[in-house]
Parts: structure tokens; C-alpha cells; sequence
């Protein structure tokens, strides 16, 4: 709840900034001048639907998505002693974290990967390949699961989706005015309703504003994940995590993982950072030797 009422007043934050920028550069005057009478408060909620459904949507049908598409076999039964060991694990560091047992729940992939996803801090699914358990040693894989714990009890699934939301609702909501304003203002178009100019740009401007917002996700992703990586370093111990991360550094680039699954895989490097959903390895070890 406390992240929807700082989703809602964020929204609100803005509808005043952006009204105070219209009168000041007197851009709602020059609108109403060529026929554009725009009731900026009702665009935005116009646009919080549009732009907030898709983001809601995803995070409700999260974990039943990341169980079709990635294969996941909730363990409801050990049927091993590893993966016992790994309920054993994921329950002890849900009580330290203070959150609901996830569910746990192993998927095939010949890659080390894991990830943490779900609506409710307190009813969330954590996985882990069926690599990770190969590849890594017991602290290891410990400590990865200390990564994804802290996801879960960080809220960064709920928190990323909310971003995601108003993101998108002011990308719809800026290239919405961009349009009537080529179309109205520039072009001068004075037939009723949309021209194409209107079209054409409103769709230019949602495809440029999301290329910037996207810069704006994908910090606040890094910096997540960031987080993640110390708080697994407080659950399972920082030598465990630093040591997580070296075994990554040592097997080929992981998968990427669709939209929010992606918890725990890296990708991208040199002029493509900005759009990095992870920090490089480097520095996520860098900071955890750092971190006091």
C-alpha cells in the first residue's frame, strides 16, 4: 500500500510541476489558440490506465508466467536431499528477512541463473536453475538465494512495476501533447479532430520518450541490484556473495531472462550500459569489498 499511495502522489507531484511549467511557458494558451483544449488532468488519467494496466497486469500474472515460461518445478515435496537443502535454505533466510516463505521451485537450464518474482513480499516464488546448483558450490548457491530473498523482501518487484507504470503514463501523457502540438500549433491543421501529423508523431514520441524513460528503469534496476547484493551478503555472508559472483565471472554470459525474471543474469557492455539491467560484474564484487 505505502508504494501505491508514493505511486499516487508521485503522479499528482507532476500534474503540478508540469501545470506550473504550461502557464509559465504559456504553452497551454498557444494550444487553446489553434482549437487544442486540453484538460491535462483528465489526459493523465487517460494515460495512467494506458501506461500503469500492462505494468499491474504483469506483476499479478508474474509468478504464473515465470512458471510456464521458464518451466518451473515448484519442489511441494523434497524429493532429495538437495532439494531439501534448498527449502531448508530458502526458509531460514525468508525468517531473517522477515517475509513469507516463498515458494521454491527449480527450472532446466544448463546456465547459472536464478530469480525472484511475485505480487506479495509475503507470497513470492524464488527458482533456481538447475545450472546453479551444478556449477556453484553449497555457500554459493546460498548466497544467491540471499540475493533473491532480498529482492523479494526489498519489494523490488512491486516497486519496479510502479516505476515501469508511471514511466509509461508520462510517456504516453508528454508524446499526447507533442502531437496536438505538431499537429495543431505547427502544422496548423484546422480540420476537426486528429490529423495525421498527430498520429505519426504521437507514435515518433512514444518510441523516443521510452528509449530516454528506459534509461531512468534501468538505473534504478542497477541500483537494485546492487542492493540485492548486499543484502544477500548480509544473509549468507559478503565472502559467500563476492564468491557467487566470481563463479559467475568464470562461465559464459547467462541468458537473459524475460522482462522482470531477469533477477540475477548480466548483459550488455561498453556504449550500451545506460541500458543495462544489471551493473557489470566488476563493480557489484567492487562494492561488496567495499562495503562496510
Amino acid at each position: 500500500m505505502k508504494r501505491i499511495f508514493l505511486f499516487l502522489v508521485t503522479n499528482l507531484a507532476v500534474m503540478v510541476v508540469i501545470g506550473v511549467i504550461f502557464n509559465l511557458l504559456g504553452l497551454h494558451s498557444s494550444l487553446a489558440a489553434n482549437g487544442v483544449d486540453l484538460d491535462l488532468k483528465k489526459l493523465l488519467v487517460m494515460s495512467a490506465i494506458i501506461g500503469s494496466t500492462g505494468s499491474i497486469i504483469s506483476l499479478f500474472m508474474s509468478k504464473w508466467s515465470a512458471k510456464r515460461g521458464m518451466g518451473v518445478v515448484v519442489i511441494e515435496h523434497p524429493q532429495n536431499q538437495t532439494e531439501q537443502w534448498l527449502v531448508n535454505i530458502v526458509a531460514r533466510q525468508a525468517q531473517a528477512a522477515g517475509i513469507g516463505m516463498p515458494e521454491v521451485g527449480i527450472f532446466e537450464s544448463p546456465e547459472p541463473n536464478a530469480f525472484a518474482t511475485g505480487a506479495n513480499r509475503d507470497s513470492a516464488l524464488v527458482a533456481v536453475s538447475t545450472g546453479l546448483l551444478h556449477a556453484m558450490s553449497a555457500d554459493e548457491v546460498e548466497a544467491v538465494v540471499g540475493h533473491e530473498i532480498s529482492h523479494v523482501a526489498n519489494g523490488d518487484m512491486i516497486t519496479m512495476a510502479l516505476m515501469q507504470g508511471v514511466v509509461n503514463t508520462f510517456v504516453y501523457f508528454f508524446a499526447t501533447i507533442i502531437g496536438h502540438f505538431v499537429d495543431k500549433v505547427i502544422l496548423k491543421n484546422e480540420e476537426q479532430g486528429y490529423g495525421w501529423a498527430y498520429y505519426v508523431t504521437q507514435m515518433v514520441a512514444q518510441i523516443a520518450l521510452g528509449i530516454l524513460a528506459s534509461i531512468v528503469v534501468m538505473w534504478f534496476s542497477r541500483y537494485r541490484e546492487f542492493r540485492a547484493d548486499a543484502g544477500g551478503a548480509n544473509l549468507a555472508g559478503r565472502e559467500k556473495m563476492i564468491a557467487a559472483l566470481q563463479a559467475l565471472q568464470r562461465v559464459h554470459e547467462p541468458a537473459e531472462l524475460p522482462g522482470q525474471l531477469a533477477a540475477f543474469g548480466i548483459s550488455g557492455s561498453g556504449s550500451m550500459k545506460l541500458f543495462m539491467s544489471h551493473p557489470p560484474l566488476e563493480d557489484r564484487i567492487a562494492a561488496l569489498q567495499n562495503l562496510r
